[in-house]
């Protein structure tokens, strides 16, 4: 495995495990540069990975983007700028992945939600629901994820209404579940994460596949690629 060098943009929790984790990927860690630092040092890395805040998102891909480094954005609740992120990924031929969730798990999970949605679209009496609890700093609620799940639901074929709703208390790393209910019966189906470790593991595989890529990609294409 050849090495690869990462700059780490946004030093806080998930920045940290990252840094952690990085040489289990075959990666060493060029720069941490936290929000509001000098993005110029990033220049010539392979890859950088981003977890800062939403409002941030579209300025560091554009710094990113202009010094030629692919970068993975793990930050959430900044998809209202996409057009403007794609344009500058585009415009210099670098490369973007992105998600409302990096956990493999998550990732697999939305698969499964997806497959009872559109086995129960036809029907009807079956309603169904969508829940997710984060830890108190979490700064979007409902969750991408959530927000996502739904939409795969309703592309599924699902069209009845989705009751969703969203909890913020405490330290919890994040539960999503979604239900379907009739008077005979309930199907559950939850994801529940025990720690950031598996957010940081998915955004140091998609680290890994983006080096060397052009173009703007979700990580579930590039996990579920054949």
């Amino acid at each position: 495995m050849n090495t690869l060098k990462i700059a780490i943009v946004g030093y806080g929790r998930m920045g940290r495990l990252i840094e952690q984790l990085a040489p289990e990927y075959g990666c060493v860690i060029q720069a941490c540069i936290d929000l509001g630092g000098n993005m110029r040092q990033a220049a010539g890395a392979d890859a950088a990975v981003e977890f800062t805040v939403p409002s941030a998102v579209p300025g560091n891909v554009e710094s990113l983007a202009a010094l030629g480094v692919p970068v993975v954005v793990g930050t959430t609740g900044w998809l209202t700028e996409m057009d403007r992120v794609r344009a500058s990924v585009e415009r210099h031929g670098t490369a973007l992945v992105w998600s409302p969730n990096f956990s493999i798990g998550v990732n697999v999970f939305s698969r499964l939600v997806r497959e009872a949605a559109l086995l129960l679209a036809n029907e009807p009496q079956y309603g169904a629901w969508a829940w997710e609890i984060h830890h108190h700093t979490k700064k979007d609620a409902p969750s991408g994820t959530l927000l996502k799940l739904v939409r795969d639901m309703k592309s599924a074929g699902y069209d009845r209404p989705i009751d969703a709703s969203s909890n913020r208390t405490g330290a919890h790393p994040g539960t999503h579940e979604i239900g379907f209910d009739s008077a005979a019966d309930t199907i559950t189906l939850r994801h529940t994460a025990r720690s950031r470790e598996g957010f940081a593991r998915g955004a140091l595989k998609a680290a890994q596949w983006i080096a060397g890529k052009k173009g703007v990609f979700e990580f579930s294409e590039i996990l579920f690629e054949r």
